[in-house]
């Protein structure tokens, strides 16, 4: 993150909350996560001074109240520039220049047009439309909103969707703020036609590709797709469909519709957990796991239910002393603390493959991976596979084979895999510094937040 370059944002913004009365500013600044404003001077002193107060740590938290309040004015461009400094410091799938203009090139703008009034809506929401003056002294026939009216609405095809993108400023435009514009133009607000939102979307994944990227459906809501810009890394391009775990031993699973790929868990909560919900932009947290039990269980207290599925989730590791597996999972838990309800879900003993039939039986054709120690389902499309080993990985030649053969698998898959030795945790006063590490560095390289308190 651009930390000077976002203070300077900032600045302008609370130095522009002038136009409050001081007794207003005493309401609005701790609101927004500015430190205390001073009793006396002007108001214009008191900011500069709450200004100067403002630690870096803090940034990121009044940004985002500065951009939820209804209490602050932001002209387009001031909060445009906000997002995207915000934006920076988050995940983000990038999508160079070049595949940009590629993709502008290969949609037609009328197919993208469905429907003009919600087209410009788009619009709006995402670019930048008029000039400051404009504000105070009305459209100009000459801004790019009327230019847009002109050129695309009004006289269809005499600009191209790559003459449009060039206008927008979209080839140049962060990598986040393009990536939501890409999904804004094949979402049913932007096309309420399921035809025309399946063409686009296919014409935009022909080209997201050499990016490592694609345009994936995440949901289906009131009959209408909805769209997901994810990271396909080395070739994963769909968003999970089942996340099945917490078992230690086979699920009983049976098919509702094989058509739709419809499946149904036989099972109870306690022999079997079975997430059942879409896993949208930020993968799967504790907060959305913890929300899922919530209903599942129909618990209403937060607390009980936090230490509930928590409990459920280490019983399905290995019950042995010093379990190592079992270190991990408390470890995690209490390295990050509170921040982790907001951190990717440690999800244990997750099922990788299913057959109905025992290795035995299938014999060569076996699928012998089964279970992942655990995954985490990270932001933009990505999937973390940790495992323990034990001895008897390394000392039967063929199970070392397996494991190898296992990890190939997985990462043409598009899994990263990270595996730790036995002997690594099985002392949890010796490897809790190494997991503190390990999951800094992970989550550094991942461009995973940890969340931090505001500033009071």
């Amino acid at each position: 993150m651009d930390l000077v370059g976002l203070r300077q944002l900032v600045e302008k913004v609370v130095q522009g909350l002038g136009s409050h009365t001081h007794r207003e500013l005493d309401e609005l600044c701790p609101q927004l996560g500015l430190p205390p404003l001073p009793a006396e001077g002007s108001k214009s002193k008191r900011l500069d001074a709450c200004l100067a107060d403002l630690q870096e740590e803090s940034l990121a938290g009044v940004t985002q109240r500065l951009l939820g309040s209804d209490r602050v004015f932001l002209g387009r461009a001031d909060r445009v520039a906000l997002e995207d400094a915000l934006w920076a410091a988050r995940p983000v799938v990038e999508i160079p220049g070049r595949v940009r203009r590629d993709l502008a090139r290969s949609v037609d703008i009328l197919t993208l047009v469905y429907r003009p009034d919600r087209f410009m809506r788009l619009l709006e929401q995402w670019w930048v439309l008029e000039e400051p003056f404009e504000a105070f002294m009305g459209p100009s026939p000459n801004g790019l909103r009327a230019l847009i009216d002109q050129h695309v609405f009004r006289n269809p095809g005499d600009w191209s969707t790559e003459e449009l993108f060039e206008q927008l400023g979209a080839f140049e435009a962060g990598h986040a703020r393009f990536g939501r514009f890409l999904e804004g133009l094949v979402a049913p607000a932007t096309v309420p036609d399921v035809p025309t939102q399946d063409r686009i979307v296919e014409a935009i994944n022909a080209l997201l590709g050499q990016a490592g990227a694609r345009l994936v459906q995440t949901d289906l809501r009131d009959g209408y797709p909805y769209f997901q810009l994810v990271h396909t890394g080395s070739g994963l391009g769909r968003s999970p469909k089942n996340l099945i775990f917490a078992s230690s031993t086979k699920p009983d699973i049976r098919f509702r519709s094989a058509v739709d790929n419809d499946i149904e868990v036989l099972q109870g909560l306690d022999q079997v957990l079975y997430y059942d919900r879409p896993i949208g932009p930020e993968g799967v947290r504790w907060c959305d796991l913890q929300q899922w039990w919530q209903d599942a269980t129909g618990t209403t207290d937060v607390e009980a239910a936090k230490m509930a599925l928590y409990n459920r989730l280490l019983a399905c590791l290995p019950d042995e002393k010093d379990s190592p597996q079992v270190h991990l999972f408390r470890l995690y838990h209490h390295i990050h603390g509170p921040h982790v309800r907001h951190l990717p879900a440690l999800l244990p003993e997750v099922w990788l493959h299913w057959d109905h039939k025992t290795v035995k039986k299938r014999g060569v054709e076996a699928l012998l991976r089964h279970r992942m120690d655990f995954l985490m389902l990270l932001p933009g499309g990505r999937r973390l596979v940790l495992e323990v080993d034990g001895r008897h990985h390394y000392a039967d030649g063929k199970a070392y084979a397996d494991t190898v053969s296992g990890d190939r698998d997985l990462k043409l898959r598009g899994y990263e895999v990270f595996r730790f030795g036995s002997t690594e945790l099985s002392d949890p006063d010796r490897a809790r510094p190494l997991l503190q590490g390990f999951f800094a560095d992970l989550f550094d390289r991942y461009d995973v937040d940890i969340p931090s308190a505001p500033q009071t």
